[in-house]
C-alpha cells in the first residue's frame, strides 16, 4: 500500500511483554537503535506500551485510536486468522492471504461441477480447466504439444484470478494433474511442468473417488473401472509423494460437496 516506505524487518526472537523479561525496554530500544541509527521522531501505536516506547527512544508518541473505535480489531488478531478477518485485510493483500483448494483426481469423478458449486457457495472465483477449452474446438483430442500450452494457462488462470478472490480460490485441476495426464497419454512430460508441479502448493486438495458412474463426452478415455480405479491410485499416490494436505471425497455428488463445504469452512474460519 505504501511502495515508498522504508520498511526496517525485526525478526529476533524479542520478549513481547516487560513481565517476559526483567530488561525487557533495554533490549527493545537497544535493538531498535541498532536496526535504525537514525533519530527517531515520533512513535505511532494503538497500544499504550508507546507511550513507554517513545520515552526510551527519547521520541513523541502519536496515540491512534486507542479504543478501538475506528478499527475494532488489533494487527495481531488479524495475523492469527486472516481469512476470518478478510473484510479488514487491505485489498491489495487478499490474493496473498487467500487458501487454494483444489479439486483433483480422475475423469468423470463431478470435478468441474463440484468446483462451480463451491466457489458459488463461498461466493467466489474459481480457476476452470483450460484443458476442455483448449481441446473442445478440436473434438477432444490432445496432442503432446498441448501438454505445455495446457500448463501455462492454468498458472496464469490462477494468478490472474486471485485479483478477485474472497478467502478461497477453488481450482478445477492442476499442474500435478497435467503432469499424470501428459505421462499416461504420452509416456513423458516436459521437465519445466514438473518443477513447476513440485513448487505449486493448495492448503487443501479435494482428491475425488471413483464410485460415481462414469459419463462419456468427447474428452473421456478410461471407461473401463479397473482403468479409473488405477488412475485414482496414481492420483492418491502422487498426492501423498508430494506431501500436500488432501482428503478423498466419496459417495455420490451432494455427499460429495457437503463435506466439501465443511471441509473449506474449517479452513477458512
Amino acid at each position: 500500500m505504501f511502495p515508498a516506505s522504508d520498511v526496517i524487518h525485526l525478526s529476533e526472537d524479542m520478549p513481547q511483554e516487560p513481565k517476559d523479561h526483567p530488561e525487557f525496554w533495554k533490549i527493545w530500544r537497544e535493538t531498535i537503535k541498532r536496526i535504525e541509527p537514525r533519530d527517531i521522531d515520533y512513535v505511532f501505536a494503538s497500544e499504550p506500551y508507546g507511550e513507554r516506547l517513545a520515552k526510551e527512544l527519547d521520541a513523541r508518541f502519536i496515540p491512534f485510536d486507542l479504543g478501538r473505535e475506528m478499527m475494532p480489531i488489533s494487527g495481531t488478531e488479524i495475523r492469527e486468522h486472516p481469512t476470518k478477518h478478510w473484510e479488514m485485510l487491505p485489498e491489495c493483500t487478499h490474493g496473498y492471504f487467500a487458501k487454494r483448494v483444489c479439486v483433483f483426481g480422475p475423469e468423470s469423478t463431478g470435478k468441474s461441477t463440484l468446483t462451480r458449486k463451491l466457489a458459488a457457495e463461498f461466493r467466489t472465483v474459481y480457476a476452470w480447466e483450460h484443458a476442455r477449452a483448449l481441446l473442445d474446438p478440436k473434438g477432444g483430442s490432445c496432442d503432446q504439444s498441448d501438454i505445455p500450452l495446457i500448463a501455462q494457462a492454468q498458472l496464469s488462470l490462477e494468478a490472474a484470478l486471485l485479483g478477485n478472490v474472497n478467502r478461497v480460490l477453488f481450482c478445477d485441476t492442476n499442474l500435478l494433474l497435467t503432469e499424470i495426464w501428459s505421462e499416461v497419454l504420452f509416456g513423458d512430460c516436459p521437465e519445466w511442468i514438473r518443477t513447476a508441479a513440485e513448487h505449486q502448493h493448495y492448503d487443501l486438495t479435494l482428491l475425488l473417488d471413483v464410485d460415481v458412474p462414469w459419463v462419456d463426452d468427447s474428452q473421456r478415455y478410461f471407461p473401463d473401472q479397473s482403468a479409473r480405479e488405477a488412475f485414482f491410485e496414481r492420483c492418491k499416490m502422487a498426492l501423498e509423494a508430494k506431501g500436500d494436505p488432501f482428503v478423498i471425497l466419496s459417495g455420490n455428488y451432494d455427499e460429495r460437496f457437503h463435506t466439501a463445504c465443511d471441509l473449506v469452512r474449517t479452513l477458512i474460519s
